[in-house]
């Protein structure tokens, strides 16, 4: 151990080439295999690619050494402020503690693992009721991995709250993991192929440079250090992803030529499902691994343990990925190398070397495969193959409940185009199968559970998925996708914008567009004539309140004008209102009358999505099935209102995914 130590402390007065040379010794050759160096205040473990220190026992990343830059991470900031796992905790034991953040500190080290080929080190932090109150009432086990060869290193976490009526309850509203990289070399990031980017520096947010708006979140840059950024707006949830798509993000510095990335190998231990949206990286230059938390959902997606709730969960490991290129070669082509160690650590899922046993490898897990159909018969008299078919496990619960579930694992995958499905790497367990298919209203639920076996290869066979449908459709407005992309989004207002979403998909990743809807309609409200309109261009895509003179809003009311023929006798027309977000806010239908002061459905006040304010183009899925007699129905021009009456905030609202209304159903009992 004395070597250790006085190797130990020539590190931190030497640079990182430096380092190198002195463990290989003469010739600066890497080193062989995995050293772990350990003193008092920090433990470093290194591979000859890169060094790691990390605070003892607090378990803070405090450096991370690498391609002659000493540490990645930013030296101006406070240790604790570098790489750190943090929580957002509720106590609901009365005492009113509320939205605590808690920067998670260890308190015990341990080694778990030390050879040439891997080093696992463990920061731990056990709770007990002398605590209560203090700290989030969970013992929370921090593992960091390095492995020979290896460019990055791995992080994960084992959460735990003991079945004992000593242990309080409380809800856990975020937990996370977030690394401040070095603002005077990390100035471009990257979250996707057509999401990359120059980015403002930290001090542009600051005032004098930038102007707060609506939000904190969102910046306009007045004096940026960067005059070419001027009017520009910085907000970090332009850059947030759907579960889906957020396996890799990241920065990179220009000189020298390097990148740092997190990579997401699995979604399992994520809350609420693929289409969850999560935080990536943003102005700092901070990058995220986001496992818990209530954006775009709301306290939905909160987990709440009552007092002496048995739970425990693994979050992880995530990858910490280094790159870099030569001198001369285009630094932006590190994205494209991260993308590909993206595909290997996902190929790599679950991983072999974890030494906890919390942490399950394959042999340990099942299968389940399977083939989806649907049944409609007003699309075919057959049975046709679900293609593209998102397909999951998750905790037994109703229909649709995997997109709430927030406290344990979920497994998803997709058909193919012949509806065969085929999702691996279960952990044991009693699971519902899920799914909903894009092009199609609903969600299908299998009625039977699932029980997962360690090595179960289980072959679930045909299911067959009957999308809500009474009748035949009249007409339709939208994609039923659960999203409103397809609907229009405006440009923004020219004080308000951020150039990388101009002439881009995502139009309504723009700042202030809730604004926009009272400049076009400033008096009257969105008119949508069916067979004439085209949703593209006149459906706004959220329907949000109208911004009075005196800087109040009030609700709005949109309609739907159609034609009928002859009004059907036999039986109930069928509307289905598909929303993709609700903020605060409330649907209230009426049919031909606009005045009545009942409406002929209400959903009462719904959503804390959030989404308008965001920039997400949904939140939760809401599907409402509202009964239209015939009675209030007329041949010639019918008119369906939809009224949205919460009013107190410019950010309270619906996103509609899918309208359609179907006449009685002439199949009926055929």
């Amino acid at each position: 151990m004395g070597r250790k130590v006085e190797i130990f402390r020539k590190f931190f007065s030497c640079s990182c080439g430096d380092w190198t040379e002195v463990v290989s010794g003469a010739g600066g050759m890497p080193p062989v295999g995995v050293r772990l160096y350990i003193q008092d205040q920090y433990v470093v473990i290194d591979n000859g690619i890169l060094q790691v220190t990390i605070s003892n026992p607090d378990g803070i990343v405090t450096g991370v050494c690498y391609n002659g830059v000493d540490n990645l991470l930013e030296v101006l900031n406070n240790e604790s402020n570098r790489g750190y796992w943090d929580v957002v905790w509720n106590a609901l034991d009365g005492s009113g503690k509320a939205g605590v953040f808690e920067v998670i500190k260890g308190t015990v080290f341990r080694v778990v693992r030390e050879s040439e080929e891997q080093v696992e080190v463990s920061f731990s932090r056990p709770w007990d009721p002398s605590m209560q109150g203090k700290l989030v009432p969970l013992n929370i086990d921090k593992r960091f991995i390095l492995l020979r060869g290896c460019s990055g290193f791995y992080t994960y976490a084992i959460y735990e709250h003991v079945g004992s009526m000593d242990w309080p309850a409380f809800s856990l509203g975020e937990t996370r993991i977030a690394f401040k990289l070095r603002k005077d070399k990390f100035h471009y990031m990257a979250v996707a192929d057509n999401r990359k980017r120059f980015m403002p520096l930290p001090d542009d947010r600051l005032p004098g440079r930038g102007q707060p708006l609506a939000y904190p979140e969102a910046v306009l840059l007045i004096n940026p250090v960067d005059p070419q950024l001027k009017g520009e707006v910085d907000d970090k949830y332009q850059y947030s992803s759907d579960n889906k798509d957020l396996k890799v993000h990241g920065w990179i510095s220009m000189d020298p030529p390097v990148g740092f990335w997190q990579i997401t190998p699995s979604d399992e231990f994520r809350s609420g499902g693929p289409l969850k949206q999560n935080l990536t990286s943003h102005v700092g230059p901070t990058t995220l691994a986001v496992f818990l938390s209530a954006h775009y959902a709301g306290d939905d997606l909160v987990p709440k343990f009552g007092q002496g709730e048995p739970w425990k969960k693994v979050f992880g490991p995530v990858f910490m990925y280094v790159n870099s290129v030569m001198t001369g070669q285009d630094p932006l082509t590190l994205w494209d190398d991260a993308k590909r160690q993206m595909l290997v650590e996902v190929q790599s899922w679950p991983y072999t070397f974890p030494v906890s046993e919390d942490f399950l490898t394959a042999d340990q897990r099942g299968n389940v495969s399977g083939k989806l159909l649907i049944s409609d018969r007003y699309v075919s008299n057959d049975s046709f193959p679900a293609n593209g078919a998102y397909v999951g496990l998750a905790p037994p619960g109703g229909i649709g409940s995997w997109q709430r579930e927030c406290k344990d694992y979920q497994f998803w995958t997709r058909t193919d185009d012949l509806g065969h499905f085929s999702i691996n790497n279960i952990r044991p367990g009693n699971y519902n199968l899920y799914a909903w298919v894009p092009g199609f209203i609903g969600d299908y639920r299998n009625e039977a559970a699932i029980s997962i076996t360690p090595g179960s290869q289980i072959d679930i066979g045909n299911l067959v998925f009957e999308p809500p449908r009474d009748g035949p459709t009249l007409w339709e407005i939208g994609i039923p996708d659960r999203t409103a992309a397809e609907f229009y989004a405006p440009d923004p207002d020219p004080k308000y914008v951020n150039r990388l979403f101009i002439n881009h998909p995502d139009r309504f990743r723009q700042y202030g567009l809730w604004d926009r809807y009272t400049e076009m309609y400033p008096k009257d409200d969105l008119v949508y004539t069916v067979g004439e309109s085209d949703y593209r261009k006149d459906w706004f895509f959220a329907q949000v309140n109208r911004k009075k003179e005196d800087n109040t809003y009030q609700g709005t009311t949109w309609q739907i004008r159609f034609q009928l023929d002859n009004v059907d006798q036999s039986g109930a027309y069928k509307l289905r209102v598909a929303l993709a977000s609700a903020s605060l806010a409330e649907l209230q239908v009426r049919v031909n009358n606009p005045n009545t002061n009942r409406p002929l459905f209400t959903s009462g006040l719904i959503g804390r999505e959030n989404s308008i304010a965001r920039h997400g183009i949904h939140g939760l899925y809401w599907l409402y099935n509202v009964d239209v007699q015939a009675g209030l129905l007329q041949p010639g021009m019918n008119t369906i209102y939809l009224t949205q009456p919460r009013s107190q905030s410019p950010f309270q609202g619906l996103m509609y995914d899918y309208i359609r209304l179907e006449a009685p159903g002439s199949l009926r009992g055929a």
